[in-house]
C-alpha cells in the first residue's frame, strides 16, 4: 500500500494533540502503526488494526453525502489501496469512482482527520480485526454529484440530523458552527 505507516503515525498524532480526550482509546492503534513504520512490515500476525479513510461530505444547506451500501445509505469509507498517496486522497477516490463526485475541498485547519473513530471486532462487517475509521471534512455543492447517482439512488444528501453516527453528527455540528 502506497499510504505508508508513518502517514498513518503523523495523522494519529496530530489527532490525538487536537484531542487529547481520546488519546487512551487511540493509544493501541497509534502503537500498532508505530511497530508497522518501525519495521517496515506488520509483527502482529494479521491481527493489527484495519485503517479506513472516511471522506464526510458537507453541501451548502449542511447535508452529508451518503452511499448506498447494502440497501442503506452509509458514509464513504474505503481502504486505502495501492495507488492512494494519502488517507484523504483514499477517501476522494471512492467518491470519484461511487458517484462521479471530483469538485471538493477543505477549508483551512480541517486538512487532517477531524474524528478518528475505533470499532470493536464483531460490530463492523470487516472481520476480526479492529476497524479504525480516519474521517476527512470536505465541503461541496450539491450540484457536484452527478444527478443520474442521486436519481438511481446512488448517493444522497442526508440532513446532519438524520446522520446515525453521533460522534460524526456532533464533529460536523461544531465545525460548521465554527465556519459561520
Amino acid at each position: 500500500m502506497s499510504v505508508r505507516e508513518d502517514q498513518i503515525v503523523r495523522e494519529l498524532s496530530h489527532y490525538i494533540h487536537e484531542h487529547p480526550g481520546e488519546q487512551m482509546a487511540l493509544l493501541p492503534v497509534y502503537d500498532a502503526a508505530v511497530d508497522h513504520s518501525r519495521y517496515r512490515g506488520c509483527t502482529h500476525d494479521q491481527r493489527c488494526p484495519l485503517v479506513m479513510a472516511g471522506a464526510v461530505v458537507v453541501d451548502e444547506q449542511d447535508r452529508v453525502l451518503c452511499l448506498r451500501h447494502q440497501g442503506v445509505f452509509a458514509l464513504a469509507e474505503a481502504e486505502p489501496e495501492d495507488q492512494d498517496n494519502s488517507l484523504s486522497e483514499a477517501a476522494l477516490r471512492l467518491l470519484a469512482e461511487e458517484v462521479g463526485i471530483r469538485d471538493v475541498w477543505t477549508e483551512p485547519g480541517t486538512e487532517g482527520p477531524f474524528l478518528v473513530d475505533v470499532t470493536r471486532p464483531g460490530q463492523h462487517g470487516y472481520g476480526g480485526r479492529l476497524r479504525v475509521g480516519m474521517r476527512y471534512l470536505f465541503r461541496a455543492h450539491s450540484g457536484a454529484v452527478f444527478p443520474s447517482m442521486i436519481k438511481t439512488g446512488a448517493a444522497a444528501w442526508v440532513p446532519l440530523p438524520e446522520i446515525g453516527i453521533p460522534s460524526v453528527r456532533s464533529r460536523v455540528e461544531h465545525h460548521l458552527i465554527g465556519t459561520r
